[in-house]
């Protein structure tokens, strides 16, 4: 199967197979399974979650698409256009993958947040204030 990218506002209610529709302004991409079995998998955009890249063969979207709560577990990249399959994990793989994305979360948005200054800085701060 190949995958072409089709760019839309607003998702659409039936999708067709072989199309990677993307929504840039709500950061979302969706698209049939690449097994057949018919589920929808959306996946968000974003700094923290998958990517698109256009490619003149095709899309690609990373990281892998793992279809953990379907009946299929498909689980599969899409590259250039087409799917790129993976090797089939243990819910011990799914619920490391899952605890390492929500680390990698965490991670980049505490490295966006403003530092709160401690109680020695504070402090330091304060007396600068004093005698500055």
């Amino acid at each position: 199967m190949r995958f072409r990218l089709e760019r839309v506002h607003y998702m659409p209610n039936i999708l067709g197979p072989g199309v990677l529709y993307v929504s840039d302004a709500f950061g979302t991409a969706a698209h049939l399974c690449a097994c057949g079995c018919g589920a929808k998998v959306r996946t968000p955009l974003g700094p923290t979650d998958w990517k698109i890249e256009e490619t003149p063969y095709g899309p690609s979207l990373f990281p892998s698409i793992g279809n953990w709560q379907q009946q299929c577990q498909s689980h599969y990249w899409i590259h250039r256009g087409q799917v790129l399959w993976a090797e089939q994990w243990s819910p011990e793989q799914i619920a490391g993958g899952r605890r390492r994305e929500e680390a990698r979360r965490r991670a980049y948005y505490d490295a966006l947040a403003p530092r709160r200054a401690g109680i020695i800085e504070k402090v330091w701060r304060w007396l600068r204030k004093l005698t500055g």
